[in-house]
This record gives C-alpha cells, structure tokens and sequence, in this order.
C-alpha cells in the first residue's frame, strides 16, 4: 500500500528562543543532524514515496537545504505557509492535493526526535482500520489525551487550566497520555474535516469524528527514546544524550 507523509514543519519555534530567531527550528541540529533531515531518514526507511513538508518561518532557508538534499524513490512537495501559519488541521487540509489519492498520511512533528518503531504503528493501523492511530506514552505532559480501555479516544485535557473537551460519557474509565507527535490518518480523514476555519488545529477534529470512527490510540514501549526539541533546555538534554556514545543518532533513523 502506497504511504505518503507530512512533515509538520512551519511552526515559528518561539519556545526555542533565541535560536530560531535566526533559524527555522526544522533546521535546528541534534546528533550532528538538521531535525529535518532526521524526519526525512525516517520516512524513507519507512518506505514513504511522497512527503509534504508545510513550511513558514524562515521558510527560504529550508527551501535552500532541500535543494541539495538528494532523495531516490521519496518525492519531496513543499506546502508554502508564509502569507499565514495554519496550525496542524488547517496545514494538513491545505496539502490535500499534493498526496496520492487514497494513500495512508503519515505526520510526523519536525521537534520530535524518537526511536519508536513506526512500523507497528503502522501495521496496528491496518489491523485495526482505523481512522486515526495516534502515538501516545505513559509519561507527563502539559496536554493529555484520554483514551478507554479499547484505546478509543474519549478526551483531551489540560490539567494546568482544568480545560476538557470530551466526545462521550465523563463517567467512562478512561487513561491519560501524552501525545508524542506522530499519527497515521486514513486519506478519509481530510474529506471527513468539517471546518469552515482555514487555520485550526487537528486533536479537536480527531475529537469530533471518534464518536462514530476508530480513532485510536497506540501506545509506545517504555523503552522508548523520545525527545521534544521543544526549548534550548530540552534541545540541550538531546544533544547530551547523543555525545554520551552509548546512542547514535543513526539508529533514530
């Protein structure tokens, strides 16, 4: 089965102030590596034919790396958001006519830096027929999704500010996980979005739609490693962890 994927890389990076006040934070190097061209190794050892990458801040200074960036058998379609930035629903709505009919979407947060293994996300996908396979892990975040005992998304909730959006039944027995920035989405998806907005964001959207489709959770090893290059103190933390010697940054790929 033919699989594209989406790189979501126009986010301006303020948490990651002052380094991307020169640089898009797509550009931002761990392991010796720019994290897009991590995401892009990835997508091609997951064997990913097409990939759109969504760019707006600093977008030039991508356009100049992908220029030379050689890549056999996985097609590169940039998606210009420089007039407007239009958050993860709206960027991936306005992408639509760049991937093959029918494909399977693979997308994939340009900050994050992990060695979960895709493939049996993606194979649990296909098991399952779902909608929507979201990665999720059992560890703190400032957001959670909620997920029931069938892995069925029920909720989102931010703890910080009590804020909740729910779909169903409060009372049911639900579990609390981060989210980790990768989901695989059938190309339905897009047709089902219905949002006259052009900037939105996709979690409320996977809300709406879970009451009637398999929007699921899949929940990633504890022995996973993950990195949200989210701010130069966690960019720090990444960085350390490669130059240690005991992880190569290869092996992420």
């Amino acid at each position: 089965m033919t699989l594209n994927a989406m790189i979501f890389a126009a986010g301006i990076g303020s948490r990651l102030r002052p380094i991307t006040d020169t640089i898009p934070k797509a550009l931002v190097k761990v392991g010796g590596y720019t994290l897009l061209e991590i995401a892009l190794r990835k997508m091609k050892g997951l064997g990913v034919s097409r990939v759109v990458i969504n760019v707006h801040h600093f977008a030039d200074q991508i356009k100049r790396f992908l220029y030379d960036y050689y890549t056999p058998n996985m097609e590169i379609i940039l998606s210009d958001e420089s007039k407007e930035l239009l958050d993860t629903g709206g960027g991936l709505l306005n992408a639509i006519s760049y991937f093959d009919y029918g494909a399977d979407i693979l997308v994939y947060n340009v900050d994050i830096v992990c060695n979960a293994p895709i493939s049996k996300l993606i194979e649990q996908h296909h098991k399952d027929n779902n909608l929507a396979s979201l990665m999720v892990q059992k560890r703190k975040a400032s957001r959670y999704l909620l997920f029931d005992k069938q892995m069925q998304l029920q909720a989102w909730h931010n703890p910080s500010t009590g804020e909740e959006i729910w779909h169903g039944d409060k009372n049911t027995e639900v579990s609390s996980l981060g989210f980790g920035g990768v989901q695989l989405l059938r190309y339905d998806f897009m047709r089902m979005i219905n949002n006259s907005k052009t900037n939105f964001p996709i979690i409320p959207e996977y809300l709406k739609l879970a009451k009637d489709y398999p929007v699921k959770g899949w929940l990633a090893d504890a022995n996973t490693q993950w990195f949200d290059i989210g701010t130069p103190e966690k960019l720090k933390k990444a960085q350390l962890f490669f130059e240690n010697g005991s992880h190569s940054i290869e092996s992420f790929f």
